[in-house]
């Protein structure tokens, strides 16, 4: 059936018309209120880590910085440590800490694993964080579960959980 129309204040008939008793309803917000809560609520990723890498890759999206990859888009150098890894991986927990909206999902040796959310629409990132102990490094990657693009929150999360760590550490 198709839509019904209505006259518009001219006389003469639109769907569009017909629509906008709709729009005033509360119907639009419920939907955008559902979706934004969709993908804030999104499961954590589960990617394969490829052998020889403690993190899995990044996605061909923008929305991921990582350590263990050379491509500008998402690559940020690893950070070296002195000390024992122990004390490395819980500075870093502390480091992460800090950011606003952060919590700890998994924590193993060497490991570790972040929630963030972002303040307005509660979108969640993933950080991981892993010690390579023999050479005496900490690798990270934070990724967005959702969406294409993240106007550089992921690479401007890691630059300040890099001045956190190296002025806990002092170095």
């Amino acid at each position: 059936m198709p839509p019904k129309l209505i006259r518009d204040s001219f006389g003469s008939a639109s769907a569009l018309t017909a629509i906008q008793p709709i729009m005033k309803s509360p119907l639009p917000g419920a939907l955008v209120a559902v979706l934004v809560l969709t993908a804030a609520c999104a499961a954590p990723p589960t990617p394969e880590v490829i052998p020889g890498m403690l993190l899995a890759p990044c996605p061909n999206t923008p929305n991921c910085v990582s350590t263990e990859t050379t491509d500008t888009v998402h690559g940020m150098p690893p950070l070296t440590f002195s000390g024992s890894p122990e004390a490395a991986i819980e500075t870093a927990r502390e480091a992460l800490l800090a950011e606003p909206r952060a919590r700890l999902i998994e924590q193993r040796a060497n490991y570790l694993h972040f929630e963030m959310r972002s303040r307005i629409f509660r979108f969640v990132d993933d950080v991981e964080i892993a010690i390579a102990p023999a050479d005496s490094l900490l690798h990270f990657r934070s990724a967005s579960r959702v969406g294409k693009g993240d106007m550089g929150v992921n690479r401007a999360r890691m630059e300040r959980f890099i001045a956190r760590f190296r002025q806990l550490t002092n170095s």
